[in-house]
């Protein structure tokens, strides 16, 4: 089984209103655009999308452009990793992309994996950082804490720099 952790893009703070209905700022646009063609040209393509309805999140999701079912789950919402856990035990698929919020999606890479990946920024997990995962599993509901194998890990600004 392989996860792609992804957390949403950069959001645009200057519109005031609920958090919910955060959309993304340009460089937020810019980073989800630039981390789907990175997933591509690695060959990270999911077959399923679980993502927070929040609409940065569906933004995140829309603009990294794979073309797979997706369901935007309200209890993906600044849910706590064992939350995410939970959601992420009712995927079906062999390759799920997870797009949530922090702190609860960072407090999730950090128990998945057996070996956090030796990166600045892994503990942070900045806006659309991304951590691909491996696991020795036959489905998500023996995928367990502390067993997944770090593959890559991502933070936009690397793709945007280069």
């Amino acid at each position: 089984m392989r996860l792609i952790l992804m957390r949403h893009a950069k959001s645009d703070w200057s519109i005031l209103g609920d958090d919910f209905d955060r959309v993304l700022n340009g460089r937020g646009r810019d980073s989800a655009k630039a981390l789907g063609d990175w997933l591509r040209s690695k060959g990270y393509v999911p077959d399923e999308v679980l993502s927070s309805n929040s609409a940065r999140t569906r933004e995140t999701a829309m603009l990294v452009g794979f073309d797979v079912p997706t369901r935007f789950a309200r209890e993906l919402y600044h849910a706590s990793s064992d939350r995410m856990m939970s959601v992420l035990r009712s995927a079906t698929e062999p390759c799920v992309l997870l797009i949530g919020h922090n702190p609860g999606i960072a407090d999730l890479a950090g128990r998945l994996v057996r070996t956090a990946p030796r990166h600045a920024r892994f503990d942070a997990y900045p806006t659309c950082a991304t951590l691909i995962a491996d696991f020795e599993a036959d489905s998500w509901d023996e995928v367990n804490f502390g067993t997944g194998e770090v593959q890559d890990f991502l933070v936009p600004r690397e793709l945007l720099e280069a």
